[in-house]
């Protein structure tokens, strides 16, 4: 089933999904209006979730119903190394009693399960939001410790403590078209209730022949965002026939994105996304749309580690040292409170959560 185009932007803008002129926008060229009025408003708060023995990443914040801050990540045992996560990567929950507190480990709620599932070999970057009454957590599982496995799920929860059972089946597959610029994997899923109640869905994906025609054994494709709809929560979802909605392929030298966390606000659709070539590799993007699916040129979102605290010199099992990933919100009142990153480094020199305020 395909989406109907004009159903989703009536009276639209009638341009492509990045129809932007990027002629003066050149890479590494910082002006004054690159920084978004977002990142002006970022007050660091510190690391959180230092846990020996582990990597923490991709920590997603929810207020519970009793008040408390609640959040799921991932983690996964230091002696696989950073690539642990495509194959050992279960998800947490811990809480605290407000966002800048000390966080506390509750218990693991998904973990790899032996057996042929979708999501039997990790489960990996939660994305929790509190949709119709209940607890959705959107994740991504893979089943055969590669990326061509990805897909995305979603647990459901009356309460923030569970009990959560894993997918049964993934909500959003490849597409099979061999020319499909989404045929390797559905991933890093970023999820809003539509003002007009539709479910909108977004995920990133890749092109299979992108993925093996580089011969930079570095680069793992051109990451783009497409978005599926749905009239129920649970599906079935239905691929936008304009996809891919965010494609920076076009401006050359493999630029991309990846990471993105959506929200509505003030009668925008906001984004925030980890930078792939736009800026550099280390800081996050900011880009608002109408409609949300027309999206702005965009702004800087955050900077670097090395803008907001030092740390020691880069060890020679870090590669991603001194850069954010895996921006995740805490909306309060439907508007973000608290901005939580993932960065390597700190106490263990493995990886850990950081919480910046939003004033």
């Amino acid at each position: 089933m395909k989406i109907n185009r004009r159903k989703f932007i009536k009276g639209g803008l009638g341009m492509s999904a990045i129809a932007i002129s990027h002629a003066s926008f050149g890479k590494n060229l910082l002006f004054n209006d690159d920084e978004s009025d977002f990142c002006k408003s970022l007050s660091p708060i510190g690391r959180k979730l230092e846990t020996e023995g582990y990597y923490v990443w991709g920590t997603s914040p929810i207020i519970g119903d009793d008040g408390k801050t609640h959040v799921f990540y991932s983690r996964w045992p230091e002696k696989y190394g950073m690539g642990g996560w495509i194959h050992q990567s279960e998800i947490a929950h811990a809480v605290a009693d407000t966002p800048e507190s000390e966080f506390e480990y509750v218990s693991t709620i998904l973990k790899p399960r032996e057996g042929n599932f979708w999501d039997s070999t990790t489960c990996h970057n939660p994305h929790i939001k509190y949709v119709d009454g209940k607890y959705c957590l959107f994740y991504m599982g893979n089943s055969n410790k590669k990326t061509n496995t990805k897909r995305v799920g979603l647990s459901i929860s009356d309460s923030p403590n569970g009990p959560w059972e894993h997918a049964e089946k993934p909500l959003l597959n490849v597409s099979s078209e061999e020319e499909a610029w989404d045929n390797h994997c559905t991933s890093n899923p970023t999820f809003l209730k539509h003002p007009n109640s539709q479910y909108w869905l977004y995920y990133k994906s890749w092109n299979t022949a992108d993925y093996e025609n580089y011969t930079d054994p570095k680069i793992r494709g051109n990451r783009k965002y497409g978005l599926a709809i749905a009239e129920n929560l649970e599906g079935p979802y239905s691929k936008y026939e304009g996809n891919p909605v965010i494609d920076y392929s076009g401006m050359g030298n493999n630029i991309q994105a990846e990471d993105g966390y959506v929200w509505y606000e003030n009668g925008k659709f906001k984004m925030i996304l980890r930078d792939m070539g736009i800026f550099n590799h280390q800081y996050g993007l900011y880009i608002e749309s109408p409609d949300g699916i027309h999206w702005s040129k965009p702004k800087i979102a955050y900077y670097n580690t090395d803008h907001y605290f030092t740390q020691p010199p880069k060890p020679k099992h870090l590669s991603k040292y001194g850069r954010f990933e895996r921006p995740q919100l805490l909306l309060q009142n439907g508007k973000p409170s608290h901005l939580f990153l993932t960065t390597q480094g700190g106490k263990y020199m493995t990886s850990s959560t950081f919480v910046f305020k939003i004033n």
